[in-house]
């Protein structure tokens, strides 16, 4: 088998201990590619350690998270681009807007994503959006660009009408561990848009799949989402394994 992990933060330090066993477990279990986003200037170094380390399994993107635009945020967003414009990457991420942590940045949170937006359009990369009680914000930026942007909706937390605008837009939905969870409303959205327009993730260390929820995440749990999914939809797993493997490499490596 043959999974992406669409959005991993394997270089954080909840992996400090074991990283390397956390890789061949989701390896040997069919996980052969994990996309890692950047978050800040931070995060920058150990992301290229494990791209060294793992080559062919680790492939990373480059942004400025929602959440790291503080006080300082024109030094760190001209690291970004000095990144972008010295280093091949497959996307520009983690980007997007946060009203959950830090509603009082609005303002520069937007002006940054744009930005980023921006810059996805000139280098013809696709992105991978955080959206955090901001879905109609994000859309409306999205809107704003006249297209020409591509990506995903990380962690799709929106409802189904936004679905449908997220997907009319282009863009796919970013399904993860929450898909197995009692209280959302995924199931309901996956069934009325089917695979066409679905890459998953697991946002690890966060948002465990049951029966892992409350413990690390890690991308060896994918085929568990992937077994949510197919059973939402009817479907066997390979054909949710193929059709999101599909999904993913048209979004990321098809620029």
């Amino acid at each position: 088998m043959n999974w992406i992990d669409t959005h991993t933060h394997l270089y954080l330090q909840e992996f400090d201990k074991d990283r390397e066993d956390v890789m061949k477990r989701s390896i040997d279990i069919g996980v052969r590619k994990m996309l890692l986003p950047n978050i800040d200037s931070m995060s920058i170094f150990s992301m290229y350690e494990i791209k060294d380390k793992f080559p062919d399994n680790i492939d990373l993107m480059m942004g400025l998270h929602p959440c790291s635009v503080m006080d300082n945020y024109l030094e760190e967003i001209k690291i970004i681009e000095n990144e972008l414009s010295q280093n091949k990457f497959i996307g520009i991420g983690e980007i997007g807007i946060d009203l959950y942590w830090d509603a009082l940045t609005f303002e520069n949170q937007k002006k940054v994503f744009k930005l980023q937006l921006q810059w996805a359009k000139e280098l013809n990369l696709p992105v991978s959006i955080h959206s955090r009680e901001a879905t109609k914000e994000v859309i409306d930026c999205l809107n704003e660009m006249n297209g020409g942007v591509k990506g995903v909706f990380h962690c799709f937390s929106g409802n189904i009408a936004q679905a449908r605008e997220v997907v009319e837009l282009g863009m796919f939905l970013g399904i993860g561990g929450v898909v197995t969870y009692k209280k959302t409303n995924l199931p309901e959205i996956i069934t009325e848009l089917g695979l066409e327009h679905i890459v998953l993730e697991t946002d690890a260390p966060y948002l465990s799949p049951i029966p892992y929820r409350g413990t690390r995440n890690e991308s060896s749990y994918i085929p568990i989402i992937g077994e949510r999914i197919a059973n939402i939809l009817g479907l066997g797993l390979q054909s949710v394994l193929e059709a999101t493997w599909r999904n993913s490499v048209k979004v990321f490596f098809n620029s």
